[in-house]
C-alpha cells in the first residue's frame, strides 16, 4: 500500500503532467504557433521546468530536515534563507534590476536576456516563511503562549515580509499571512492573541486596496463585471464564458476558443478556465480531486509526525498549496475578486513549479522519517515482547534445587 509521502509525490507528478499539456494548449495561437509536436515538446520551457521540478521533488524527499530546528539562530540555514529571500524581494523594486511584467514589478532575471530565466522572489519567501516559523515555534515551545516573547517576534517577521510583497502582489501577501497564522496557532500561539494582530493587518489590507486604483477597480468590477465589460470586468467575463463553454465533457483538448486572444493570462492565473473549457466538468473535477488527495495525504503526514518542527513544516506546506488552489479556483470562477495568484503546479511559472515541488518533497521526506521511526518502534516493541516471553518461559520451569526432574 502506498504511504502518504508516496501519494504526494505521485499527485505532484500528475499535476505537473497536466500542467505541461494545458500550458502548451493554452499557448497555441491562431497563426499556428504552439501545439504538441515532438520538437515543440523538447524545446518547451514547460517541459524543462516540469522535469527539473520532478528532480527537485525526488532530491528533497531524500533530505533530513528535522535537525534544522535545533541549530543556533546564526548558524541556522533557514535564517539565512529568510534574509536572502527578503533581500531578493527588495531588489525587484530597484530600476534596472527588477523586471516589470504585465504592469507588476515582481521578477528578477537570472542570466543574460538572451537565455536567462525570470525568477519571482516572493515565491521563495512563501515557502521559506513556513520553515522559519516552524523553527521559531519548535525552538520556543514554552514561550509560544506568551504574547511578547512568543507571538510578537514571529508576527513582526510576517508583517515585514508581507509588507514588501503587498506593494506589488496583494494575493501572495494575503496567502503568506493566512498560512503564517495557521502555523503559529498550531505551534502553540493563543488564538485570541493572534486575533489582536488581525486589526492592524486588516487596516493594512484596507489601505493597500483603497490607495491602489487598479485594486479598487477589480473590487468594483467583481460586484458587477458587466458595468465595465471591456475594461476591469473583461477578465472575469471571459473566464465565465470559457467555463460555461466547456460543458460536462469540454470542447476537446486543444479545441478551446477563449485562449485565442480573448482570455487574459490563459497560461498563468486563468489556466483553470482553459481546463474547464477543453476538458469540461470532468477535467476540472479531476484536477480538484488531485488537490484534495494531496491535502488528505499531507494531513496524514502531519498527524504522524512526532516532532513539532516536522509537524509544522508539513502543515504549512500543505496549507499553502491547499489555500492557494482554493483562492485561484475561486478567482477563476468569479467567487472572489480577481487577483494575481497562480494554481499550484498547474499555472505556468518556473519559479512556482520548482519551489512548490521541492517543498512537497520535504513533506515526503518527513513521511519517510515517520515510517522509519515507526518501524524502529515496532522493532523495539518486538524485542520487549520477546524478552517478556523468555522471562515467562523461565518462570514456568519447575524449581529443582539441583535435582534432575524427569520430563
Amino acid at each position: 500500500m502506498l504511504r502518504a509521502g508516496q501519494v504526494i509525490q505521485l499527485v505532484t507528478v500528475a499535476l505537473l503532467g497536466i500542467a505541461v499539456v494545458m500550458v502548451m494548449s493554452a499557448g497555441m495561437t491562431i497563426g499556428g504557433e504552439g501545439g504538441f509536436t515532438a520538437e515543440s515538446l523538447i524545446r518547451s520551457q514547460a517541459v524543462q521546468y516540469a522535469l527539473a521540478s520532478v528532480v527537485l521533488l525526488i532530491l528533497a524527499s531524500r533530505l533530513d530536515i528535522r535537525h534544522v530546528a535545533s541549530r543556533p539562530m546564526w548558524r541556522n540555514p533557514v535564517v539565512w534563507m529568510m534574509i536572502g529571500s527578503l533581500v531578493l524581494v527588495g531588489l525587484t523594486f530597484i530600476p534596472g534590476i527588477g523586471l516589470t511584467i504585465n504592469g507588476a514589478r515582481r521578477w528578477l532575471r537570472l542570466g543574460p536576456s538572451s537565455w536567462g530565466r525570470t525568477f519571482q522572489p516572493s515565491e521563495l519567501v512563501k515557502w521559506v516563511m513556513v520553515l522559519a516559523l516552524a523553527c521559531w515555534c519548535a525552538s520556543r515551545q514554552t514561550d509560544m503562549r506568551r504574547f511578547w516573547r512568543g507571538l510578537v517576534p514571529a508576527s513582526l517577521l510576517v508583517a515585514f515580509a508581507c509588507g514588501l510583497i503587498v506593494i506589488e502582489d496583494l494575493g501572495t501577501a494575503a496567502l503568506v499571512a493566512a498560512v503564517a497564522g495557521i502555523v503559529l496557532v498550531a505551534g502553540g500561539a493563543r488564538i485570541w492573541q493572534l486575533g489582536l494582530m488581525t486589526v492592524p493587518a486588516g487596516a493594512a489590507v484596507y489601505w493597500a486596496i483603497t490607495t491602489s486604483p487598479y485594486r479598487m477597480a477589480r473590487l468594483t468590477s467583481f460586484l458587477d463585471p458587466w458595468q465595465d465589460a471591456q475594461g476591469s470586468g473583461y477578465q472575469a467575463i471571459q473566464s465565465m464564458v470559457a467555463i460555461s463553454g466547456g460543458g460536462p465533457t469540454g470542447r476537446g483538448l486543444g479545441n478551446g476558443i477563449q485562449k485565442f486572444e480573448y482570455l487574459p493570462a490563459d497560461t498563468t492565473d486563468m489556466v483553470f478556465s482553459v481546463v474547464c473549457e477543453e476538458m469540461g466538468v470532468a477535467g476540472a473535477a479531476a484536477v480538484i480531486t488531485l488537490f484534495v488527495v494531496m491535502l488528505w495525504a499531507g494531513l496524514g503526514v502531519v498527524k504522524h509526525c512526532r516532532d513539532t518542527f516536522g509537524r509544522l513544516v508539513a502543515l504549512g506546506v500543505v496549507m499553502t498549496v491547499g489555500l492557494q488552489a482554493v483562492i485561484n479556483i475561486a478567482v477563476v470562477t468569479v467567487v472572489v475578486p480577481t487577483k494575481g495568484i497562480a494554481l499550484p503546479l498547474v499555472s505556468s511559472g518556473g519559479t512556482g513549479w520548482l519551489v512548490t515541488a521541492f517543498a512537497l518533497g520535504l513533506v515526503a521526506a518527513l513521511d519517510n522519517d515517520n515510517h522509519l521511526l515507526g518501524q524502529a518502534s515496532l522493532d523495539v516493541e518486538d524485542e520487549i515482547y520477546d524478552d517478556v516471553d523468555v522471562i515467562a518461559e523461565l518462570d514456568d520451569e519447575p524449581e529443582t534445587d539441583g535435582v534432575l526432574v524427569p520430563a
